[in-house]
Order: C-alpha cells, then structure tokens, then sequence
C-alpha cells in the first residue's frame, strides 16, 4: 500500500512539475510576443519617419537650391538607419541594437540641421506642402517617443520574468535569451526639435 501511494505522490509531483514548466513556457512566449509586436511597432514609426524624409527634401529642395550637402546627408542618414534596421539579431544583439539606436539618433540629428536650414526660407516655411509635412513629421517623432517606451516596458517584464527563481530554470532550458532594450545614447537623450 506504502508503495501505491509513492506512485501515485510521484506522478502527481511530475505531472505538478510538467504543468508549473508548460504553463512557464507559454508565459515566455506570451511575452516575448509582446516584445516582438512593440518592435514591430518602434519600426513601424521609424519607417514611417524614413517615408517622410524624401518627401521632405524634395519640397525643401526646390527652395534650398544651394543646400544640397545637408539635403545629400540627411538622404545618407536615412540610408544608413533602413540599412541597420536589417540587422537580423537586432533584439538579442547588443551591438546591433547600439548601430541601430546610432543611426535613428544620427538621423534625427540630421533633420535636425536640415530644420535649420529651412528657416532662412520664409516662404519655404508658408509653403502648403511642408507645413503638411512638418505636421506629419511631427506627429511621427511623438508616435515614435511612445511605441519606443511601450517597447522598453515589453523588454524589462520579459527580461525580468526569464531571470527569476525558478523560471529562471525553464527560460534556460528552453532557450530564452535576453532581448536588448532601446538605450538612447548620451548625446541624444532630448528629442531633436523639429520647430518651423
């Protein structure tokens, strides 16, 4: 009888066990689903953003015959941000997710120039085009402000969830690794001011 009992202890102890674990892993999923859509989201307005900027340089282009090396490098900032956008371990590679928050913060740095270009053009700045423009680019640098915080609050409940006693246990088993959150570099911890 001692030892019926002993099977029946230990099979509920192992089926205990392989729910507790089953129920963990499809909690890391779950988060790192969230992880994963708050990304896509932070890249959605920084496409977005990336959408926006030929627009912009054309319409300024036609006022500004004669800025043509800040029109040409702000084109090469959005070229080289789209390039490290690609980097195919960007949520688990730190020096990726550094490139990558680089490039976005180079670029707004150059919008940031091409802003104080525009305004020796007073008609440039009445123009109907660029005030939509503007408006847009506006709109996109806030949306990103905020798809970026949704983000890093997604990364911090994962991470801190795969390194907790005893999930901790599951998330290496299985695999889970750390997923990079969106640090901004030092110079640019203020959003560029996009004024016109």
């Amino acid at each position: 009888m001692n030892k019926t009992l002993m099977w029946i202890a230990g099979a509920v102890l192992v089926l205990l066990g392989l729910t507790w674990i089953g129920s963990t892993y499809n909690t890391f999923v779950r988060l790192e689903e969230k992880v994963i859509a708050n990304w896509a989201q932070v890249e959605n307005q920084y496409k977005r953003r990336l959408d926006l900027i030929p627009n912009l340089v054309e319409t300024v282009k036609g006022y500004a015959k004669h800025e043509q090396e800040t029109l040409a490098q702000v084109i090469a900032l959005r070229s080289a941000a789209q390039t490290a956008a690609k980097a195919p371990d960007l949520l688990t590679n730190k020096t990726s997710m550094d490139a990558y928050i680089k490039a976005q913060s180079a670029l707004s740095q150059g919008l940031g120039r091409l802003m104080v270009v525009v305004e020796r053009y007073p008609d440039l700045k009445a123009n109907d085009n660029f005030l939509a423009l503007q408006s847009q680019l506006e709109g996109t640098e806030n949306r990103i402000a905020v798809e970026r915080r949704n983000y890093i609050e997604a990364v911090r409940e994962y991470n801190t969830r795969i390194r907790m006693v005893p999930s901790v246990i599951v998330a290496a088993l299985f695999g889970f690794e750390k997923k990079q959150t969106f640090d901004m570099p030092k110079d640019a911890e203020n959003a560029p001011q996009i004024s016109f």
